[in-house]
């Protein structure tokens, strides 16, 4: 990988020395003696691109990852030459450039410690095959360092010693250690000494990463094609990496409608309309609570997209309204390939206007998917965005669809080697045209856009519901995803939970897996675990494939199904948490679900542990992931945590052994945390919420609790309309006191919040709100420690 022997040793393999040094306000231009360029912009303190040509000139600076609302400025920048090297300094970091051979060192700009060193540094060599660079950087592995990121690997969340490939791949029934699969995501996390960075290569070409795999102490990335162009990102907290990172390629645009955060449920396929009722009916029969149905590909005629089957669904706008009144939105799949069919109006429209994609030589690219053959649109052209967000007009607008699920779109195509196009296809690129080679790792993305922009369209002025199976680094900015293709057994439990883990490291946290596993049958036990973990997924869907038997909640007996209602009331009850968390994802790119190692770096015990993640800021989850488990032993860390069911609190930094029978799974809240809470519902918005439950897990000393509200839908939050409710908790061995600040002029529903406090060392005697003491009587004081108070309280005082 590093060096190749076989070929002729260019001129230029290695940067020689500098022999010319630019400064254009934030660029600096590095030139050598054998025509290699650094190009070094300084985008913030703490974020720093590097840019290598082996010509002299770049290419045009495009990039469908970096979003355009990406944070930039820095607070001081100083470039000094000495003897043997530039210094460049800014706030945070140093770098230092060598002018023997182009190689750069990055250190803590505080306490002047290393933190990146070029081993090799750049190197390149010509491809034969297709023209242009191989392009490579290698750095030393520092002493005991980990690494974390790269998307969707269905690997052990601690990348060291392994390699990994990012080409967008469908990957039916793929297994632990499959690569690559669904997803391209080529940035990583590197820890070590106490200290995170990142480095995001944004290269959309087939790309490689190594993570001291071939050599020992040498992690590498390498592509074949395209610029050596990556941004070195410093925390030194590893939230501040991911937060900075998902900054740089983008927020999502909006938050979701909270019913989308509810239960999904899903399968290959509900048909024909019977079959769709019948399924919704026993959900609201048994109380399960469900916000969404799914239409596989088998509602649409002959697979044709934007077209119903008429014998299956006879009135779908009819259908679509009379879910709705229940309570359920409807969400349609739509594939990329168009089939050729010269009677089909999408057909048509693709062909007369040229959006489809081309070979090299002229002809379509024509591929054989569930249609039969195919041609595709070419999403990267902003004409063919255009026409297909255009397309959601009946499905959206006319009758009611309310999300939409882009799948096969990697792109896969059938019954070819490679299952996906040629390498030769041709691509629009948004102006800047390129073989698929370069498209193909954002293909998926820039169709899920153009979906996005449909139902943003359509949809308006309710917010947009997109779901895709393949990514690049930045589509979080328009869409949700799932893990593809899994299997119903238990390893894929354990590479569901890593997964959605590794997703929001990589700044993708609205996440979630099929339930219950896509191929093959769960037995229950195995269901029953799998939905303990899902309602910690931020997307959490049932979805399994018809052939191999019923997944409903249902299916699995009386015990399965109370246990599955259990847990999915559960998420329900905790969905203004989870919407706060999404607020938080939003404003400050903080990831939902976060790895114990997320939460505490410095202690070395969380580096290689798996299993266990703090959901928000304040709840610990640890599902059960081997079969006949009465409990399991798992990692608390730093910190004491209430155990969820019973409320015994335990001291972190340490394992425990927890008893979790089948109706149960370990979790726990960290202390001093206030968790609100809703009624339960069968779907969002089927009550009015005129109470929130607050959860009050008692510490002593302090700590902060949010509460985010709006409309749930809609635009308003962003004109200001929203309730952002801060709760500061002091505990004292006689006393507790919570104050509140509420931002924003949204008016909520709620008027009152229902107290439960837990933990409290203390009888109640008195009680104090905004300085006045209430009668015990008055606030509700019951045996159980609950108390109901006005939501527009400002400070409550809870004395011995």
């Amino acid at each position: 990988m590093i060096t190749n022997t076989e070929l002729e040793l260019k001129g230029n393999q290695f940067p020689n020395h500098i022999v010319s040094y630019n400064k254009n306000i934030d660029v600096l231009d590095f030139k050598t003696e054998n025509d290699v360029t650094l190009q070094i912009t300084i985008v913030r303190d703490s974020v720093i691109r590097f840019r290598y040509s082996t010509t002299s000139n770049f290419d045009n600076d495009f990039s469908y990852a970096i979003t355009k609302y990406a944070s930039t400025g820095y607070n001081f920048l100083e470039i000094e030459e000495e003897e043997e090297q530039y210094i460049i300094t800014t706030q945070k970091l140093i770098c230092h450039v060598n002018k023997q051979d182009l190689k750069v060192n990055i250190y803590d700009a505080k306490d002047k410690s290393l933190i990146s060193h070029d081993e090799l540094g750049f190197h390149w060599e010509e491809s034969y095959e297709f023209g242009g660079d191989i392009v490579k950087m290698s750095k030393t592995s520092q002493d005991g360092e980990s690494y974390y990121g790269l998307g969707d690997k269905p690997s052990h969340l601690n990348l060291k010693g392994k390699r990994f490939e990012n080409w967008v791949t469908d990957s039916y029934a793929y297994g632990k250690d499959t690569d690559p699969i669904y997803k391209a995501i080529p940035f990583y996390t590197g820890l070590h000494h106490g200290k995170s960075y990142g480095i995001f290569f944004d290269n959309t070409f087939r790309s490689f990463f190594d993570f001291a795999h071939e050599r020992k102490n040498v992690t590498s990335f390498w592509a074949q094609g395209g610029e050596m162009n990556y941004y070195f990102i410093y925390g030194p907290k590893m939230t501040d990496v991911v937060a900075n990172y998902t900054d740089l390629t983008g927020k999502p645009h909006q938050l979701p409608a909270l019913w989308t955060l509810g239960y999904h449920q899903c399968k290959w396929s509900y048909y024909p309309e019977s079959k769709v009722k019948e399924v919704t009916a026993k959900f609201r029969e048994l109380q399960i609570p469900c916000d969404a149905i799914y239409l596989d590909i088998d509602y649409m005629e002959g697979f044709r997209c934007f077209t119903w089957n008429k014998e299956y669904f006879p009135d779908p706008k009819g259908m679509v309204q009379e879910l709705l009144e229940d309570g359920f939105k409807t969400i349609v799949i739509i594939d990329p390939g168009i089939k050729i069919d010269k009677d089909y109006e999408v057909y048509k429209e693709g062909i007369e206007n040229d959006y489809f994609c081309r070979r090299a030589d002229g002809p379509y690219m024509k591929g054989k998917v569930w249609p039969g053959e195919c041609y595709f649109p070419d999403f990267t052209n902003p004409k063919v965005r255009d026409w297909w967000s255009g397309l959601f007009k009946e499905l959206i607008e006319d009758i009611g669809v309310k999300g939409v699920w882009n799948d096969m779109n990697e792109p896969a195509v059938m019954e070819v080697p490679n299952k996906t196009f040629p390498d030769d296809v041709r691509h629009d690129y948004d102006g800047n045209p390129c073989s698929h080679r370069k498209a193909h790792n954002i293909y998926g993305m820039q169709m899920a856009r153009a979906t996005y922009q449909g139902l943003k369209k359509f949809g308006y002025p309710k917010r947009p519901f997109v779901i895709t199976r393949a990514a690049y680094a930045g589509t979080q900015r328009y869409t949700s995803s799932w893990t593809g293709d899994n299997i119903a057994t238990w390893e894929h439990l354990w590479i569901a939970n890593v997964q959605a883990q590794r997703m929001a490291l990589s700044g993708f946290s609205f996440i979630g897996s099929d339930i219950g596993g896509f191929a093959e049958q769960p037995n229950g036990e195995l269901y029953a675990r799998w939905i303990q973990l899902g309602v910690f997924h931020p997307f959490c869907r049932t979805h399994s494939s018809g052939d191999h038997g019923e997944q409903e909640p249902w299916m699995f007996g009386e015990e399965i199904t109370g246990i599955v209602k259990k847990f999915i009331e559960l998420r329900y009850q905790l969905l203004p948490y989870l919407y706060t968390s999404f607020w938080h994802y939003l404003n400050e790119g903080t990831p939902i679900l976060k790895s114990l190692v997320l939460y505490d770096q410095e202690d070395i015990q969380t580096h290689y542990r798996t299993d266990e993640f703090i959901f928000g800021d304040q709840i610990l989850v640890c599902p059960i992931i081997e079969a006949n488990s009465k409990g399991r032993r798992l990692y608390l860390p730093k910190g004491n945590w209430y155990n969820y069911w019973n409320n015994e609190v335990s001291s972190g930094g340490k394992e425990h052994w927890v008893e979790a029978d089948l109706d149960s799974m370990p979790i726990f809240v960290k202390e001093g945390a206030i968790i609100p809470k809703y009624p339960i519902q069968q779907y969002v918005g089927e009550k009015e919420i005129d109470e929130v439950g607050l959860d009050v897990y008692f510490k002593t000393g302090k700590e902060n609790s949010f509460l985010f509200d709006d409309a749930h839908d809609g635009y308003d939050y962003t004109k200001g309309r929203f309730s952002l409710r801060t709760f500061k908790l002091t505990g004292k061995t006689n006393e507790l006191i919570i104050q509140q600040h509420k931002a924003g002029t949204f008016i909520t529903s709620y008027k009152t919040f229902k107290l439960k406090l837990i933990g409290l060392p203390f009888k109640i005697s008195k009680i104090q709100v905004d300085n006045e003491e209430i009668a015990l009587e008055s606030l509700k004081v019951n045996g159980d420690n609950t108390l109901i108070i006005d939501k527009d309280f400002t400070e409550l005082h809870i004395m011995e």
